[in-house]
């Protein structure tokens, strides 16, 4: 969009017959539009073009400039996807930060009943017929504020965590879009994108998604976050924190590239011209969220495992084996092998209905509010910038 308004200004100031002073002043006003950084380059031209002007004054010269910036100002919107190169990473950031802080903290209730409902064993008091009579049981037995019990570890590591993951796929879903396909959206580009961004990610929110799992559990022993930590820290060590890493990226790495394939495609679909579209947004986040999420239960149901080391589940194994058994579940394969003893291939799905109903409003919201912000934080620089200039 921007790009189509600058080749057709350029063509307008070498419109043959024209006067050469008048195209030499427009095209230091192009200069001067393309940005702060060559500001001394297109100060340099239009003093050098403004003599070539007849007759005409100083004055005339810097009110023609300003009339042809004005115009060039009300008539282009700023393209929110070409972000200036100096801020887009921490536009990306900002806005990344913001979108997952919303995502977790919104839809933190159902995510609790999610990782109840993915108990192999779960105690008589905690069986569950659907997501909603969960929440209301929970609500009802162990009060108002028992769902939201981790929030707080998990908006710590929400931020951060989807400030790296949101820059860095942008970053490389451009540089691999150019190299792969240039000039167009490449999903190979997109899915690359999201997998790498998964590592960044899943780096971060490791430590908190352990310690969030662990205080969402039905009768968690643990009295807060620091409790749950130094408890950790204690008894299983700093490992305990990082032991289900592997298999958190063997699940988010097929779950982002289907997230973000999905989202682009949708993108494509709804969104041709790639403007900034709320309702577009939340489609496709909501859809991709869906798709990635049924995909890829089973091993969010290992990670789960992993993560809680269910005492119930702990204990059986170890009573089976005598002296010498396994204390911990460690590993993708012994929770993969575990989850088919217990539950057969059936428990590898335990919690699908809650993990869909947390992932479809949780990818909307995410893509809502990080596009929004992000077209917020460019539509500013805009705005800034055409503020320096409506000056110069």
């Amino acid at each position: 969009m921007a790009a189509d308004g600058f080749v057709r200004r350029h063509r307008m100031t070498e419109t043959p017959g024209s006067d050469p002073g008048v195209a030499g002043a427009s095209a230091g006003t192009e200069v001067r539009w393309l940005g702060g950084r060559f500001w001394g380059v297109s100060e340099s031209i239009v003093g050098t073009l403004t003599p070539r002007i007849g007759g005409e004054t100083e004055l005339q010269t810097v009110d023609f400039n300003r009339n042809v910036q004005d115009a060039q100002t009300e008539d282009c919107e700023p393209d929110y996807e070409g972000l200036p190169r100096g801020a887009s990473t921490c536009t990306h950031m900002l806005a990344g930060a913001v979108a997952g802080i919303m995502e977790h903290c919104l839809m933190f209730p159902i995510d609790c009943v999610k990782t109840r409902m993915q108990s192999l064993q779960p105690d008589p008091a905690a069986r569950y017929r659907n997501v909603m009579d969960a929440l209301c049981r929970i609500i009802a037995t162990e009060g108002v504020w028992r769902p939201m019990r981790g929030l707080n570890a998990t908006a710590v590591g929400a931020g951060p965590a989807h400030a790296l993951y949101f820059a860095c796929y942008e970053k490389l879903k451009k540089t691999l879009s150019d190299v792969i396909h240039p000039g167009a959206n490449s999903h190979l580009a997109n899915g690359t994108a999201g997998c790498m961004a998964t590592l960044l990610h899943d780096a971060v929110m490791n430590p908190a998604e352990v310690v969030k799992q662990r205080m969402q559990m039905f009768n968690s022993p643990y009295r807060g976050v620091l409790d749950c930590v130094h408890a950790v820290c204690k008894k299983e060590g700093l490992a305990a924190f990082y032991r289900s890493y592997t298999t958190q990226l063997t699940m988010n790495i097929p779950f982002q590239a289907l997230h973000f394939m999905t989202y682009e495609y949708l993108q494509e679909l709804l969104n041709p011209h790639r403007q900034y579209n709320p309702s577009s947004h939340m489609v496709s986040g909501a859809l991709a969220g869906a798709i990635a999420a049924a995909a890829t239960t089973p091993l969010d149901v290992c990670k789960t495992l992993l993560n809680t080391q269910e005492s119930l589940i702990v204990n059986s194994l170890s009573s089976g084996k005598g002296q010498g058994a396994h204390r911990h579940i460690s590993g993708l394969a012994h929770a993969f092998r575990t989850v088919y003893r217990l539950g057969g291939l059936r428990g590898f799905f335990k919690g699908v209905q809650a993990r869909i109903i947390y992932q479809m409003p949780s990818t909307a919201i995410s893509w809502s509010v990080y596009e929004f912000f992000k077209y917020g934080l460019t539509k500013h620089q805009h705005d800034k910038r055409r503020a320096a200039h409506m000056e110069a």
